[in-house]
């Protein structure tokens, strides 16, 4: 599976919930964030949906929504979804598409005496302390609502993956993410999901945490592919001067391909019910 570059479910040591300038970083271009990111399985968001309690309407908390790519698709379903997102520019686009957001990070979210059905993070929990981030779902859970915390692990060709590790270690060798290897196993993602779980059963206030699969592809060009890697993890922060070595080298590993690929997505989640209150 790569790491490069991306919000992978665990970021680098030197890249924790407290790094909040990568974290934030992505609001550089909220719209081309918008445009290039893929949605997440319908399956799965109909499953989070389909499995909280509450009246007809139900009431969803997203957690780190960005753009809102998530929660609008909550809202198709016809869930009255609010986001928390500590980045303005991603607030304010997401503001603009019709979703209700409020500004901050989820530790320090103020949410009064307001319940949820559902608390859902997609590809946004690695920025959230875990602990206190799953204390704090529980808190704001009502009775047999659920904790979804969901992102993508993504295949592309070595030939194209292996390229994009070179250059980012040769542009930016300081960076984070330039050490990593261009590949990792599935597993090790999977391994994440169950530290997740791991401090969400810790609460003592979840049932037993699950975890949940989708696989699916989705083929993309080569400008679809440049369109999208400069709203990843590891090319926000690169000055123009880095960026354009970075994306003709992809972009000529594309170019090998006959200028196409097909991406493997694998789209996990680590969810849990909230408990009645002893």
């Amino acid at each position: 599976m790569p790491t490069l570059p991306r919000e992978r479910p665990e970021p680098p040591r030197t890249a924790s919930h407290e790094a909040r300038r990568t974290a934030e970083s992505f609001g550089a271009d909220a719209q081309g964030y918008d445009r290039a990111r893929p949605g997440y399985p319908e399956a799965l968001v109909t499953r989070i949906a389909g499995r909280s309690p509450g009246a007809d309407v139900l009431d969803v908390l997203d957690v780190g929504c960005g753009t809102g790519i998530a929660a609008r698709q909550f809202q198709a379903l016809g869930c009255a979804v609010l986001g928390v997102e500590p980045d303005t520019r991603m607030a304010d686009f997401a503001r603009a598409r019709g979703l209700r957001v409020e500004v901050s990070t989820f530790e320090d979210w103020q949410p009064g005496d307001r319940t949820f059905d559902a608390v859902v993070a997609a590809q946004s929990w690695h920025w959230v302390d875990p602990v206190a981030g799953a204390v704090k779902a529980a808190r704001v859970l009502r009775t047999g609502g659920r904790l979804a915390i969901f992102g993508h692990v993504y295949e592309p060709p070595a030939e194209v993956a292996e390229p994009l590790a070179e250059a980012l270690r040769r542009v930016a060798p300081d960076s984070p993410f330039a050490g990593l290897p261009a590949r990792r196993p599935l597993g090790l993602y999977q391994a994440v999901y169950a530290k997740l779980g791991d401090r969400i059963r810790e609460t003592g206030q979840f049932g037993e945490p699950e975890q949940w699969r989708y696989d699916w592809q989705r083929s993309y060009t080569r400008d679809e592919w440049l369109d999208l890697l400069p709203t990843t993890g590891g090319l926000t922060r690169l000055a123009p001067d880095q960026l354009a070595p970075v994306l003709a080298a992809v972009g000529g590993a594309v170019d090998s391909l006959g200028g196409r690929f097909t991406m493997e997505y694998t789209t996990l989640a680590v969810t849990a019910v909230r408990a009645a209150s002893s």
